[in-house]
This record gives structure tokens, sequence and C-alpha cells, in this order.
């Protein structure tokens, strides 16, 4: 039997048929060893062939095979610097959703997503979320990053999930495609989630006083079928984005406006750092291109893990 999984409890794996069958899923051990070194062999939004185990009372299967993917969402696993989490597969497009504050989510975080959606071929939307509560000069930052990221090829929405501005724009982008939401935890996932089909009815938490951050809601990705013809993955709230499985010389190909600049280096393998006649850093002294980008390429390429945390444009 062939199916596709909706949920993954790290044992469980709730698989949904073409006929609209559910069957809970266990996998065979063998996935364990096959050279994946990720902490979930099976991803939400896999297609899977699996057998049904009728021993016991309730038919329940067990997973033979991953039918090859055509893209994913993967991070690095939080507590297993070695291991990646692939947090869902077979994406056709993703929502970051994006706070000003309550909690900040910063451009660095902002760049190691876009460049993780980039390299593993997902189309990437921000939807800037709470715009009901800023003051007239947080708005005109929302809008000087909207037409950064737009100048980029990003496309970019003002939302707010809680009062319901511009949910139906979204609706309509969402129509016919599997979606996944994703952005730190607080920044209103499951308020806009709630917003567009309240029948689901996901679980939401205040922001945390203490921390600004959003309490964790949602512990495992899982996949919903909307009474719009669409799909949606809601994931867990993410803190960071480690890069994973890329090269050096790969990375500023990922940054679509270094990318277009990229033959005009004195040198093919220009790593757009101390190289002379780079074209990335002669755009960047004509402030042809964004200061904040070219910081979180370099962070990017010095491996740090951290600074991605903190605001590009606080002073030093």
């Amino acid at each position: 039997m062939t199916g596709i999984v909706y949920k993954s409890t790290g044992s469980w794996y709730t698989v949904k048929t073409e006929d609209g069958a559910w069957y809970e899923c266990r996998i065979k051990g063998k996935f364990r060893i096959q050279g994946i070194k990720s902490t979930n062999p099976v991803a939400v939004g896999d297609i899977v062939d699996f057998d049904l185990d009728t021993k016991s009372d309730v038919a329940t299967g067990v997973i033979t095979t991953i039918r090859e993917r055509e893209n994913y969402i993967i991070r690095k696993s939080v507590n297993l610097s070695k291991q990646t989490h692939i947090i869902a597969s077979n994406v056709d497009q993703v929502f970051l959703l994006v706070t000003l504050n309550n909690p900040p989510t910063f451009t660095a975080f902002i760049d190691r997503f876009l460049i993780t959606a980039e390299a593993y071929g997902i189309k990437a939307i921000l939807l800037f979320n709470k715009i009901d509560t800023y003051t007239e000069d947080e708005l005109l930052e929302i809008k000087f990053l909207a037409a950064m990221y737009r100048e980029i090829g990003y496309e970019c929405m003002g939302i707010s999930a809680l009062k319901e501005t511009n949910v139906d724009a979204v609706k309509e982008q969402m129509e016919g495609k599997v979606n996944m939401f994703t952005g730190h935890s607080g920044v209103g996932k499951s308020t806009l989630v709630n917003a567009i089909e309240p029948n689901l009815n996901l679980k939401t938490k205040a922001i945390s006083e203490q921390h600004m951050q959003g309490q964790h809601t949602t512990t495992f990705a899982e996949m919903y079928d909307l009474s719009f013809n669409a799909k949606i993955i809601d994931t867990p709230g993410i803190k960071g984005f480690g890069i994973v499985d890329m090269e050096r010389e790969e990375i500023g190909n990922y940054f679509p406006e270094f990318f277009a600049l990229k033959s005009e280096c004195k040198f093919n393998n220009c790593l757009h750092l101390e190289e002379p006649k780079c074209a990335i850093k002669e755009a960047l002294d004509n402030d042809e291109l964004h200061w904040s980008r070219y910081k979180s390429y370099v962070q990017i390429m010095e491996g740090d893990e951290e600074q991605y945390r903190k605001d590009q444009y606080a002073p030093h």
C-alpha cells in the first residue's frame, strides 16, 4: 500500500492512502542504518510504501520504502550537532512568518532560512505578521525590510493573523499546493492557521513575558488537509536555522543577488571575502546590494552559529 505521511511522533507515523484511509505505521529497523544521518528517517510529506500487519485487532502498517523526495527542508538537530532533522518533505512552498518584535525576527535568521529554501528548490514567501500592533516607525521598518526582499525577488505580504488582515490573500497563494508555515515560536503561526481554517483549532499560547519568546506549542510537524484544496504543514517554532550540507563555495549561489553578479568577479572561484576585483564587494561599496545580506553571508561562511540570534542593525 502507498500513502503520504501526515504526522510523525518519533516512533509512529500517521499515513493517509489515496482512498482516504488512515493507518498508524512503524518503520523497519533498516532505515536507521542506511546512511541517513537524520534523527527522523521518515518525514511528514514523505510518500511511503507499507505493508499491513493484521495480526493485532487494529490494522497497523510497517513502512518498507520511502519514495524519492522532490525536496525537503532540513536543519541541524537541536541536541545532536552531527545529525540533521528533516522538518518536512515534498513541499511546494514555505511561508516564513516574521515579526519585528514580540518576538524579534532578525535578518540573519531570515537569510539563513531563505538560502535553505533556495538550496532545496522550494519557493519562499515572507509574511510580516502582527502589522496591527506596530507604531508608525516600526511599520516603516517593516516596509524597508519588505522592499529589500522584494528587490531580491521574494514575495512579501503584510498580514495580521489576529485581525485577519490579508488572510484571504494568503489562502489564495496556498490553493492547490502543499504549504509549510514556519518561523520563531510566538510569531503567530497557529493563530494564522486558525484564521485560515478555524475548525482546525490549533493550540496557541501567549508569548512568555520573561523571555519575549513564544512558548513551544507544536512539538511535531503535522500536515492537514484544508477545505479549499490545499494542504498545510504546521511545524514547531524554530529558534535557529543551522546551515546543513553546504559547501562554502556554493553558499553565495543561494543569495540570488550575489549569484547574478558572480560571473563579473575576477576569479571564478571567488568567495566574495578577501579576493581582489570582487563584483559583490564593488556592488556593496556602490550601495547596489544590502549590507545586512552580506553580513549574513559572512557569518555563514565563518560558521558562526550564534550570530543569527542577534540584530544586524543594532550598534555593535
